[in-house]
């Protein structure tokens, strides 16, 4: 067991949960890690970088964009950043990788260990070559990258509020993204089936049951969404739903325009509007990480890429209407009004 910055107990899963796991999440295969209180889950890499998470210096410039996954945060992260910076459609990085531009802060945890000879394999950006000259792009290019990025910077994580240091809203500002539990459980089983980091091998049924019991990584979902709620009130804080997003961007965009204080004009926020609509963002797929990444059979399911879809799959709200059973509505909605009664109801 290893305690780490934020007070937690990180400790390995062992026995019959983990083999059980591995039957469901077989390239989960290097260890899966549990952290106390909280009972968050991650790969087992998070406790090598868990500390330097919590003690990230950020600047008062920042917007930390914050979901849980798959709650719209690539959505999310690219209007923030179209907003800071590219309002008129014309800045010179607009067309590079997603990933570069607004660094997923924990994008590591997913990373071969650096003494991995899969390491070694890795490829590396055109953007951390030219902030990080001197890195060992092993040791993490997600956070590195993340540290170099000149300001103003835009980055993105689904870590909880309670895994970074307390004084996070004190330092920067964040858009909380919160989505209904309905939709955010089909969206990340389909990303568990696309990415074979992930790889996920059972029914929606078994996906379901992981996903309310806390199981997956990142979970408990209910516990990241209280803590953002707690704090919505914070003048550093601005928590939007994906629901409302998707309804009415315009209103969604006005209201982040004032809380991030960039004063966009009328058209400006019709240019950002549409550069990150969902068809526009499809579009862009091969931008997410980069051009290749979704060619790539050792990171991309390419049966589940041509029947499902991509990352950018379908980018609706209430498709759990059509895709979950009557049985497994109602035990989400048993789970919804036992976990989730502090205060937040969902559309």
């Amino acid at each position: 067991m290893t305690t780490l910055a934020s007070g937690h107990k990180a400790s390995l899963l062992e026995g019959d949960e983990w083999t059980k796991l591995l039957e469901y999440f077989p390239n989960y295969k290097d260890g899966i890690t549990r952290l106390s209180p909280g009972g968050w889950v991650f790969t087992k890499p998070y406790i090598n970088f868990a500390d330097r998470f919590y003690n990230f210096e950020f600047r008062k410039d920042d917007v930390l964009v914050m979901t849980w996954p798959k709650c719209g945060t690539t959505w999310t992260q690219e209007i923030v950043w179209t907003m800071r910076n590219n309002p008129d459609l014309d800045h010179p990085d607009a067309d590079v990788a997603i990933m570069d531009r607004v660094p997923f802060m924990e994008g590591d945890i997913f990373s071969p260990g650096e003494d991995s000879t899969e390491a070694e394999q890795m490829p590396v950006s055109e953007m951390f070559k030219r902030l990080c000259p001197n890195a060992d792009p092993r040791k993490g290019m997600s956070l590195q990258l993340a540290k170099a990025l000149l300001d103003p910077r835009t980055l993105k994580t689904h870590l909880p509020f309670s895994l970074f240091a307390p004084s996070l809203l004190e330092k920067t500002k964040v858009v909380y993204v919160a989505r209904n539990p309905k939709d955010t459980v089909l969206s990340y089983q389909h990303h568990h089936k696309l990415f074979k980091a992930q790889s996920f091998v059972g029914s929606l049924e078994t996906f379901v049951d992981y996903f309310l019991e806390d199981k997956l990584v990142y979970g408990p979902y209910w516990l990241h969404l209280k803590e953002a709620w707690e704090r919505r009130d914070h003048p550093n804080l601005h928590f939007v739903f994906y629901e409302d997003l998707k309804a009415d961007i315009m209103s969604e965009l006005k209201r982040l325009d004032a809380f991030l204080g960039t004063g966009l004009s009328h058209d400006q926020l019709v240019n950002v509007a549409k550069h990150t609509s969902f068809g526009e963002m499809k579009s862009r797929n091969n931008l997410f990480i980069n051009k290749d990444m979704f060619k790539n059979e050792a990171i991309v399911n390419q049966d589940v890429l041509q029947k499902d879809g991509g990352f950018f799959r379908q980018g609706k709200s209430g498709d759990w209407k059509a895709k979950l059973t009557p049985e497994l509505i109602e035990k989400m909605d048993k789970w919804i009004r036992q976990k989730c009664d502090f205060g937040i109801s969902f559309k």
